[in-house]
């Protein structure tokens, strides 16, 4: 039976607003960093390559509680591996019969990012902007120049976003504002957790994807992309609640979502929603991760939608049933494979 106590603290946490910790910080140096590529990309006429700056860009989302060289090191890390992933995704994305062979392949992407997170101790934690990056480049057809095009632009939008955060130190520091350059508690994870939750991890994203592809249901990425959201969290009743802000804020942001697709935002005044929706996104995360998923689920399919256009009911209904079950998955793996002895962090 359950302790009472912990379940109340879940409950809070799923209404719960956190402080506010300097997240303009972060979504200042988020929308930077996705507004340079969008716009450049926008001048030369190649908007179809926008899902490559983003997801080069994503790289800025990470070391939010870093500075000066501990947020370099991080940042050029996840600099190099969503470049990785981006360009193995469009490589997949080359053969016809890509649906399946996408599925195995993110489950491995799955379990190395997770490995690489827990040893480096990642904010945010997990696989998750990585299994997105391949899975999402494996879904789209695709041509073998595609294949430079996607390390070139991805890699440009990653190092922009590496100097963007950089700068954010340089300028605080310069202005006199208190910028403390020790790294933060480090979370100290045994190999054979790390283990453990990288297999987790695994196996949640290739059961989602492969049950996504059987159906038939069109981006099965998401499903797949869903199922490691509860996973970055330990211990049940976090995966809990982080899988129920996943379903409540994504059904809101499909609600925003149908709104902007009815206006259907076009050249400059859809970089700048973009733009909107990120800063919005990266200013709640870590308040409310549900109030966050308002902002993330519009920005993803707008940028989807970009690439691939496809009508938009079918882009909202794919959304939103391979988020369930990406949850419901995400969430069985993490109960029935949960070892409460063994998964402790200790922090120190």
């Amino acid at each position: 039976m359950s302790d009472p106590p912990r379940w109340r603290h879940v409950r809070r946490q799923l209404v719960g607003i956190g402080p506010h910790a300097g997240a303009h910080r972060v979504a200042l140096r988020a929308g930077v960093s996705v507004l340079g590529p969008l716009l450049v990309l926008w001048a030369i006429d190649r908007q179809e390559w926008s899902i490559y700056a983003a997801f080069g860009a994503f790289t800025s989302l990470y070391g939010r509680n870093h500075v000066h060289l501990s947020r370099v090191r991080m940042q050029s890390t996840l600099a190099v591996l969503l470049t990785l992933a981006t360009a193995t995704g469009v490589v997949v994305g080359l053969s016809p019969e890509r649906a399946w062979p996408a599925v195995p392949a993110a489950a491995l992407v799955a379990v190395g990012g997770s490995l690489v997170s827990d040893a480096q101790d990642w904010h945010p934690p997990g696989p998750l902007f990585l299994v997105f990056a391949f899975a999402a480049c494996a879904s789209l057809p695709s041509s073998p120049g595609d294949v430079l095009v996607a390390v070139v632009v991805a890699g440009a939008s990653a190092a922009f976003s590496v100097l963007v955060g950089a700068a954010g130190s340089w300028w605080r520091h310069r202005h006199g504002q208190r910028v403390d350059d020790g790294a933060p508690v480090t979370r100290r994870t045994s190999y054979g957790v790390a283990r453990r939750h990288a297999l987790r991890n695994g196996l949640a994203v290739a059961i989602a994807g492969s049950i996504a592809t059987a159906a038939g249901i069109g981006h099965p990425y998401w499903a797949m992309v869903s199922a490691v959201v509860p996973l970055a969290a330990r211990d049940l009743g976090p995966q809990v609640t982080r899988g129920v802000h996943r379903l409540v804020g994504t059904g809101v942001g499909l609600g925003l979502a149908a709104v902007l697709f009815a206006v259907d935002p076009r050249g400059l005044v859809l970089i700048l929603v973009i733009v909107l929706l990120q800063v919005g996104a990266e200013l709640l995360v870590g308040r409310n991760y549900a109030l966050a998923l308002v902002a993330v689920t519009p920005l993803a399919l707008l940028m989807v939608h970009l690439v691939a256009p496809i009508p938009a009911g079918t882009l909202l209904w794919d959304r939103g049933v391979e988020t369930v079950i990406g949850v419901v998955i995400g969430l069985a793996v993490g109960s029935l494979t949960r070892r409460p002895d063994r998964d402790t962090v200790a922090a120190g």
